[in-house]
């Protein structure tokens, strides 16, 4: 997946410690683990369909989410049981497609435009839980949300002559990242997060098979070990992450989640021949210091 998100869905512990540096660390572990994860989905992307590329890489994270369930307490039937089904079979279809948005993104604009626009999410998240969710949103995130698509605004230039209509599709994925986690707090009011990250993992599975099994395409000896390192650094990324929540609270860690921007723009560069235009970069800030605002009243707050 793109930009390391505020995991709702995640298996947490219910008694969590607090060792705030180890999360911090655990947590920059993870944003680089799933830069590589953009990059390797860009070169396989690029070659390959979209739909397969994320089909595959389904079935390995799908494994994954099982193979957690069956060794928690209850089991599979414990971590499966839900009175909402259609709307958990909804956040993982909703996901996948996301996911399969954001990788086009990857192939169409790169590495570096894609993230610099997509991590505008927290910004819609904190918009939308109002009218969503019914939660009250101030005036002072309200004018974070306003100054973070601002910058959004900067790296689009709409009216420009060079403005690139692709440069939407990162914004699109953003926006259906922010209905997902939306979706997944509202879930949570009934579920528990390791039920709510089962059906991620099958959902999703059985929706990309269904469509993605059209899109077969042969693939060489050397991409299929590429394939085997994408769907490595999922599970690793997931797991650094579930282990990063165990360590700190969401609130002192996730803003470094930040880093994965970084960690993308360098690998853009490096391997891709990206460049850094200067509008990305002052778009970029301005999302980021708002979206780190935004962090910070919810923290306040609770």
């Amino acid at each position: 997946m793109s930009m390391v998100p505020q995991e709702k869905s995640l298996p947490q512990p219910r008694v969590q410690q607090n060792n705030v540096p180890l999360g911090i660390m655990l947590m920059i572990g993870a944003t680089i683990v799933f830069a590589l994860q953009d990059g390797i989905s860009r070169h396989l992307a690029g070659t390959y369909n979209t739909y397969m590329v994320v089909m595959v890489r389904y079935w390995f994270f799908a494994a994954f989410v099982v193979f957690l369930a069956a060794r928690a307490q209850g089991g599979i039937r414990e971590a499966a049981r839900t009175d909402q089904l259609w709307l958990q079979i909804f956040r993982g279809v909703l996901l996948v497609g996301e996911i399969c948005v954001a990788v086009y993104g990857f192939t169409v604009l790169g590495l570096i435009e894609s993230q610099a626009v997509f991590i505008c999410y927290p910004l819609l998240v904190a918009a939308l839980s109002g009218p969503v969710l019914g939660e009250s949103v101030g005036w002072r995130r309200w004018a974070a949300i306003g100054v973070g698509l601002i910058g959004v605004l900067i790296i689009l230039q709409p009216g420009m002559g060079v403005f690139n209509p692709a440069a939407v599709i990162p914004f699109i994925s953003a926006l259906m990242f922010a209905v997902y986690g939306l979706v997944t707090r509202y879930a949570a009011r009934k579920d528990s997060t390791a039920t709510s990250f089962f059906w991620t993992g099958i959902a999703g599975m059985v929706s990309m098979t269904a469509v993605g099994m059209w899109y077969w395409e042969p693939m060489s000896r050397a991409d299929w070990m590429w394939m085997a390192l994408l769907c490595v650094t999922g599970v690793t990324g997931h797991w650094l992450l579930i282990k990063c929540y165990e360590m700190a609270e969401a609130s002192a860690v996730q803003p470094f989640a930040y880093f994965h921007l970084i960690w993308a723009a360098i690998l853009g560069m490096a391997v891709f021949g990206e460049v850094i235009r200067t509008n990305v970069a002052i778009g970029a800030g301005i999302i980021i210091a708002a979206g780190l605002f935004t962090l910070w009243r919810e923290r306040v707050k609770g």
